[in-house]
């Protein structure tokens, strides 16, 4: 393992979705295009998955219609764990998927729980699969706190979460590489 290779830049460029969060926070409003573009970002695979499923669950039954009503959702609605609970509870998603698009909205409060993350941080308590619970936020916190505590000091909390998947990334090349 090389020690000097710095994990930020190995990660990809996210620059675009950290700009998308900027303006949600100044103005309440995410566009659909945004928030499809994020889930591609979190898991190419089930991007149209939540596409189909959102469609289903708006009062309007489109895509855009499901984006405004969780960006009007979430702008109003004060608290970490309460905003984590609407995505959870009223809209179906997985807590990894969840606290992607809440990192990308409030990059300063949510990181990603990630299973690249969790290997890295020796989490074995799997929050993947569980529905939101007092017992899950409390899961998410702690995790929260491993991500803070087991990555540089200096860097915020976004880029304790891209070191920490980055250096995972790398290990399992660097393990592909030398079979």
């Amino acid at each position: 393992m090389h020690d000097s290779i710095d994990y930020l830049q190995f990660y990809d460029d996210e620059d675009y979705l950290l700009g998308v969060g900027d303006r949600f926070r100044e103005t309440g409003n995410l566009e659909a295009a945004d928030l499809y573009t994020l889930l591609a970002w979190k898991a190419n695979r089930a991007k149209n998955y939540h596409w189909k499923r959102l469609r289903k669950l708006a009062k309007s039954g489109t895509f855009a219609g499901a984006v405004s009503e969780i960006a009007s959702e979430l702008h109003s609605t004060p608290g970490q764990k309460h905003r984590l609970q609407i995505l959870m509870e009223k809209w179906g998603f997985a807590v990894p998927t969840a606290t992607a698009i809440l990192t990308i909205l409030y990059p300063k409060e949510f990181t990603v729980y990630d299973y690249r993350v969790c290997i890295e941080l020796g989490i074995e308590n799997n929050l993947s699969a569980k529905g939101f619970s007092d017992s899950l936020w409390s899961g998410y916190e702690e995790f929260k706190a491993r991500v803070i505590s087991q990555t540089p000091a200096d860097l915020c909390l976004r880029d304790k979460d891209r070191f920490l998947w980055a250096r995972s990334t790398r290990k399992d090349i660097e393990k592909a590489c030398a079979d």
